[in-house]
């Protein structure tokens, strides 16, 4: 696992990460979130020992990475994918990570295959989509077989096809037992892909909770009732003691119940419906209603809304 322990980075007056704690455990897929300029790089940069903190530590599976033996076997990680020689082949650059921690040069053929760049393995990385070094950048991470696995952005640059390769993998990664934490803007794909999320605003931990738990926590969640006799409904509902509002467009909203028990009063009242349906926040909106308050970069319109 990953344990970052009161962990403190400052340049100069600013400070980017400050005293944040929080685990990453195995056999599940974390999603790493936070505005723009919220500490998320700096501190995977400071779990792999590129930025050293200014207190604080951070243990993989028990070591801080600079005494991991033969790292590459113990950690994969993609931090940026176009950090790669650009005259340099992608079985070279492979060939040449696996050399610098005795990985078998089979293992090379082995993660392009995977990753989908078997055709191009001959080919100078200069040519590369950002796509395509997304997928090198991968096999990189994925080259010693490691049990922790770090991804920053990963969806950069990925066809939809890609996406989705990327959104299993992880999966299948984690349910093989190991540690994958991954770093997103892409609220939708973490809603389909993580398991738990570690929240950070300006440094600070937000939140470390289930995905589940983190939206049911900043939204609301209703069941939205269509009838052609809602006035009829409305009291019918709030003598079961159930809280219910009219929308703009009339339907009704029924709070701190279910979509099975307003079925079942008016089926026993006889009440006609068109319409009875749970509506749940999605994660991007329980993530702006955390994270408003320590947004650093907001664009303004002004009154007329946006002038293109």
């Amino acid at each position: 696992m990953i344990e970052v322990q009161n962990l403190t980075k400052r340049y100069g007056d600013t400070v980017a990460v400050d005293r944040l704690s929080f685990t990453v455990r195995p056999g599940q897929v974390t999603g790493f979130l936070g505005p723009n300029g919220a500490g998320k790089s700096t501190t995977m940069r400071m779990m792999l020992g590129l930025d050293r903190p200014a207190a604080g530590r951070v243990l993989i599976n028990g070591r801080p990475y600079d005494r991991l033996t033969e790292p590459l076997r113990w950690v994969g990680a993609l931090l940026e994918a176009t950090a790669v020689h650009r005259g340099r082949r992608a079985q070279d650059h492979l060939r040449w990570l696996a050399r610098s921690n005795r990985i078998p040069k089979t293992r090379v053929r082995e993660v392009l295959a995977m990753v989908g760049l078997e055709s191009v393995a001959r080919k100078r990385t200069k040519g590369f989509s950002l796509g395509m070094s997304q997928r090198l950048g991968i096999a990189a991470a994925l080259l010693g077989d490691p049990p922790v696995l770090l991804f920053d952005e990963p969806l950069n640059g990925l066809d939809p096809e890609g996406i989705v390769w990327i959104r299993n993998l992880m999966k299948r990664l984690a349910a093989e037992g190991r540690t994958v934490f991954v770093s997103s803007h892409l609220m939708n794909e973490m809603a389909l892909t993580a398991d738990h999320l570690v929240v950070i605003g300006r440094g600070r931990l937000l939140a470390d909770t289930t995905v589940a738990q983190f939206v049911a926590a900043h939204t609301r969640s209703f069941v939205r009732i269509r009838t052609p006799e809602p006035e009829r409904m409305r009291d019918v509902l709030i003598a079961a003691g159930v809280t219910v509002a009219q929308a703009a467009d009339g339907a009704l909203e029924a709070d701190g119940t279910d979509a099975a028990t307003i079925g079942e009063i008016a089926a026993a009242r006889r009440l006609i419906v068109h319409e009875v349906s749970t509506q749940t926040a999605s994660l991007e909106e329980a993530f702006m209603r955390l994270t408003g308050d320590v947004v650093d970069y907001r664009a303004g319109y002004g009154a007329g809304g946006p002038q293109w």
